[in-house]
């Protein structure tokens, strides 16, 4: 049987499987058959960020679950996060976001909710996987007069909107607060400044003009230094960067200077144990948090539970440990008061939250953590071995981590969506970390690395 999911969906370059007209329209129908009622069709959501392929993916969507006798609820543009919401709101059985996150522009994919607003567990994936590799959808197709139909969802954003606001604190005002936001190009550019704007903010927007192919492109949440040298000429109070599809959040504080994820996560988590409200004194982190947030931590007397990578493990975690706020270093946070998913917006909500009940600004709250230097580099690779397979990479491992010592720490992981090892290493100053993060890279470009980059 193929493989289609990775750790976040379904994810390609597009018009090239499993991103094919061919593989999608077989998805669609393999959720409208899996999520159809005892009595009714299969109502399933989809949404979509600004990609250029967005629209051929959404078509062969629509058609697949059209043909095994879905309805069809078109959204357009929306973050990822709005169609989880959506598909609870208006009772569907399944919601379908088209998107490949912060990925470039000729990558993309699909994420699929549950009528709970969650992604699916594994079992119902590799369901989903056995029927588009197998023959048989084309024994289940229903007869002429059982087909499905297709309709738009008019006012999917303001409902979204409305959603956002209502997880903002009544007593709490921020009225005339000035916020730059970089969309990203992506699916925040219209949500995200109406939200805020009715809140009563001052809201500057930069790379808020997608076109199609320019979705991520030297901006949002991987590159927000446009975004600080922003804030700073503007004499705003904070900065936000979404990514493109709004389910993730970096950080800009009125200095210029640039939070991760998990000093967010840090600062919110901090606020709600002040308040009684960090339900087992418990936040949810990965293994790539940086050890400053470990640290943090026990000065908090906050317990750090540590998740692989990858939201959908950070939410088993959260829900195994009872915790209602965990997250990635990436941006990506889940508050589980608010929502079943990550939530670039909401995320923003809570963070200008904490500034406002702790009296302070960002770059004050962000002296909650000391962030350890850390080096990622991320290596083409051509296939995917276990890594403890390979002498040459597990020795350069080995290596470092005796020279680092208590100093740091290494972490090699494969991107779950992507053709890719990714090396990361933290160290006691910069200098020292490069190195050895090159040093190990160098070695997996020499061993497993794509031909042309070795």
């Amino acid at each position: 049987m193929g493989k289609l999911f990775g750790t976040d969906g379904i994810r390609g370059e597009a018009n090239k499987p499993p991103m094919d007209i061919t593989t999608i329209f077989r998805v669609g129908q393999a959720v409208a058959y899996l999520f159809r009622g005892d009595s009714h069709h299969a109502k399933v959501i989809i949404g979509k960020d600004t990609r250029l392929s967005g629209y051929m993916i959404e078509g062969a969507l629509e058609t697949g679950i059209t043909s095994m006798g879905g309805d069809v609820y078109l959204t357009g543009v929306i973050p990822t996060p709005g169609i989880a919401f959506i598909t609870g709101d208006m009772r569907a059985d399944a919601g379908i976001v088209i998107s490949a996150s912060h990925n470039p522009f000729q990558d993309n994919g699909i994420k699929i909710f549950s009528s709970t607003g969650y992604k699916l567990p594994d079992e119902t994936e590799s369901r989903i996987e056995e029927l588009v590799f197998s023959e048989e959808l084309d024994s289940l197709l229903p007869e002429a007069d059982r087909v499905g139909k297709a309709y738009r969802v008019d006012d999917a954003q303001g409902r979204y909107i409305v959603f956002l606001k209502h997880t903002f604190p009544k007593e709490i005002s921020i009225e005339g607060l000035k916020v730059v936001m970089d969309l990203s190009n992506g699916a925040t550019y219209k949500g995200a400044p109406h939200a805020f704007t009715e809140l009563g903010a001052v809201v500057d927007t930069i790379y808020g003009t997608p076109d199609g192919v320019n979705i991520n492109l030297n901006c949002g949440s991987q590159h927000p230094e446009a975004l600080a040298k922003r804030v700073v000429e503007a004499d705003a109070d904070i900065g936000l960067a979404f990514d493109g599809d709004g389910d993730r959040l970096i950080a800009v504080d009125e200095k210029g200077g640039i939070l991760t994820g998990d000093q967010i996560l840090l600062i919110c988590a901090s606020t709600l144990k002040k308040e009684n409200r960090l339900r087992n004194n418990t936040l949810v982190s990965t293994v790539m948090s940086n050890i400053g947030q470990s640290i943090a931590c026990k000065k908090l007397g906050i317990i750090q539970i540590t998740s692989k990578v990858g939201d959908r493990y950070v939410l088993e975690d959260m829900l195994k440990y009872e915790s209602i706020i965990g997250g990635e270093d990436s941006g990506h946070i889940i508050f589980l008061e608010h929502h079943s998913t990550g939530d670039g917006i909401i995320t923003a909500l809570q963070l200008i939250t904490s500034m406002v009940k702790e009296g302070k600004s960002l770059s004050e709250l962000a002296k909650i953590m000391d962030v350890y230097p850390q080096e990622l580099i991320n290596v083409t690779v051509e296939k995917k071995p276990d890594i403890d397979s390979i002498p040459s990479i597990t020795e350069a491992i080995k290596d470092v981590e005796s020279s680092l010592g208590s100093n740091g720490r290494v972490l090699v992981r494969y991107s779950g969506t992507q053709p890719m090892l990714r090396v990361m290493v933290e160290g006691p100053n910069k200098k020292i970390t490069h190195t050895y993060c090159k040093q190990i890279a160098e070695a997996v470009k020499e061993a497993i690395g794509k031909k042309e980059d070795r």
